[in-house]
């Protein structure tokens, strides 16, 4: 049965709601955005990145220690113009929670509060809401699939994966990041409440810890492995780099998708009992770099290039054929770089083996989807799938940013359905 009715009722209050929440924000960011995704400096957690600009906030933005992300799916029954109100309600309302402010003020005591209210009270802690489609919202129920990009598919097998189907896909993600989880938490759980009737959660992932940086001033973190992670990713101030590799240029064959990106989502299983019993030695040749400064096993610095060419006394490589930074390598990849933006999580505790249910939550972005599915073949031989398995997987288009004028804002959607 179709519960179209209630379900426009439900995105025009939200819309109103959020609509109300900018309004009262009109004296600060967004009467001005700014064209930059640089967190604007103020004391007590309290710095906001702008959310209209002409990309995403949430990709090149220097990553944020939390990670709240949801993977959602149209629900029987929702139509295009359904998919359509509720993508300009979730911006209305993304543009609000960004800046700080609640989605809507709650002044019907006999209704349903128009926000959540778990983060009243809360900084912004830089908060960034992003968005993306995914391939299956391309097929026939909402008039989309001429609008589908060619490279937006389902990933094909890839090795070292046994993958979880309550943790694959999905027609819509939302990936929210923030200095505090449970802003990042609460960025989620509102836009699905807003878009209760036209979609429902398929999966959600929380994660801690960021496993990367993405820009020069960040320090490199470090994974559940114990090891500096991502040292060679690709940083925002390469913006020639970010051009090549990240941002969808004018290859696509959908010019609404010109300045977006795609995301790769994957949930790596780590086995860290079996990690934590190997000597150090063995991990540092696993990884191919030193454990507690991060240097490549040919010497140096972190940042010291690897000398994959090297060899030891015995003509032996020192940095290991299986080395994971070896076959993760752009020298050994043909140059194939992506934007990695991973998260460390745990579920838990597994009840039959007693062993930790944790990993890492990697997420990457890229111009084209092949260029994960390139690195991840090279990773067939990789020392570390010893100790990791792939158990989650999804692919999503991430429109280009947003533009404020004169006259208002854009609306997700708004060059997708046009």
């Amino acid at each position: 049965m179709s519960s179209g009715p209630s379900r426009r009722r439900l995105l025009a209050g939200a819309g109103a709601a959020a609509a109300a929440a900018g309004v009262g924000a009109a004296t600060g960011y967004l009467a001005r955005p700014a064209a930059t995704q640089t967190a604007r400096p103020q004391a007590d957690g309290a710095a906001t990145v702008p959310f209209y600009a002409p990309h995403q906030a949430g990709i090149a933005t220097p990553a944020q220690d939390r990670l709240a992300f949801g993977s959602l799916n149209a629900v029987d029954g929702a139509t295009r113009e359904d998919l359509r109100e509720l993508l300009k309600a979730w911006t209305t309302a993304a543009a609000a929670m960004t800046n700080g402010k609640l989605v809507g003020e709650n002044t019907r005591p006999y209704a349903p509060p128009l926000d959540t209210g778990e983060a009243i009270g809360s900084p912004v802690s830089r908060l960034t809401i992003t968005i993306g489609y995914g391939p299956s919202l391309f097929d026939q129920r909402f008039g989309l699939a001429g609008r589908k990009p060619e490279a937006l598919a389902q990933l094909p097998p890839l090795p070292n994966e046994n993958l979880d189907p309550d943790y694959t896909g999905g027609d819509l993600c939302i990936q929210a990041c923030s200095d505090d989880p449970l802003v990042a938490f609460h960025a989620v759980r509102n836009l699905a409440r807003i878009g209760m009737g036209v979609v429902a959660h398929n999966w959600m992932e929380l994660g801690f810890g960021r496993t990367s940086t993405t820009t020069t001033s960040q320090a490199t973190p470090r994974n559940l492995l114990g090891f500096k992670d991502g040292t060679r990713n690709i940083k925002a101030e390469q913006t020639a780099l970010m051009d090549d590799y990240v941002w969808v240029g004018g290859e696509t064959d959908q010019p609404w998708l010109r300045g977006g990106s795609y995301l790769v989502a994957r949930k790596i299983r780590v086995f860290v009992e079996n990690w934590d019993r190997d000597y150090l030695q063995d991990q540092q040749n696993v990884i191919g770099r030193t454990k507690a400064e991060g240097a490549p096993l040919t010497g140096g610095g972190e940042f010291t290039p690897p000398g994959f060419q090297a060899t030891a006394a015995d003509g032996q490589p020192v940095i290991p054929p299986s080395a994971h930074i070896r076959l993760a390598s752009f020298e050994h990849n043909d140059g194939t770089r992506i934007l990695r933006r991973g998260y460390s999580f745990t579920d838990g505790i597994d009840p039959q083996a007693g062993t930790l249910l944790g990993g890492l939550f990697f997420i990457a972005f890229m111009k084209n989807p092949a260029q994960f599915i390139r690195l991840q073949r090279s990773l067939a031989a990789d020392a570390l799938n010893e100790y990791i398995k792939h158990t989650g997987s999804a692919v999503f288009a991430c429109p280009p940013g947003l533009r404020w004028d004169q006259h208002g804002g854009q609306h997700w959607g708004d060059t997708l359905f046009s």
